[in-house]
């Protein structure tokens, strides 16, 4: 049953397991989603959260029983569904930025460049510069 409650999770993820006797007859069962080898597919930190279920043998037998409709059947529902969430977000991000960047270009191209100014045009000093009728042995003047 435990494989069958997993398999939602083995399409996207590679999967490790790790079982722990507690106190009493308690056993801590972890599954622990692993970035998949030969995918190139970026994951997010919160899909490779590992998930623990902490209860008797039984308990744990009978929620995993209950497959899909279980406690762990739903996590493993909801983590695909915001997984696949996340991806829509990425392509549309992607799409807005390859959209964006045409814009640019096409504004880019669209501008002409400017004409030069031509020799005849009035030259204005650079700002900064002394006036033209100043001395250089006398102090500048606001009037």
């Amino acid at each position: 049953m435990l494989i069958a409650s997993l398999l939602p999770l083995l399409g996207r993820y590679s999967l490790g397991f790790d079982l722990v006797a507690g106190p009493g007859e308690t056993v801590t069962l972890t599954v622990i989603p692993r970035a998949t080898e030969g995918k190139a597919q970026r994951l997010e930190t919160g899909e490779l959260r590992p998930i623990s279920i902490t209860a008797t043998a039984a308990e744990i037998d009978i929620e995993l029983a209950k497959g899909a409709d279980g406690a762990l059947g739903q996590l493993i529902a909801s983590r695909k569904t915001l997984a696949e969430q996340i991806s829509e977000q990425r392509e549309a991000a992607e799409a807005a930025r390859a959209a964006s960047a045409e814009a640019a270009k096409a504004k880019a191209a669209s501008t002409a460049p400017r004409p030069s100014p031509t020799s005849s045009s009035p030259a204005t000093p650079p700002p900064g510069s002394p006036p033209a009728d100043a001395k250089s042995d006398e102090p500048a003047s606001l009037w």
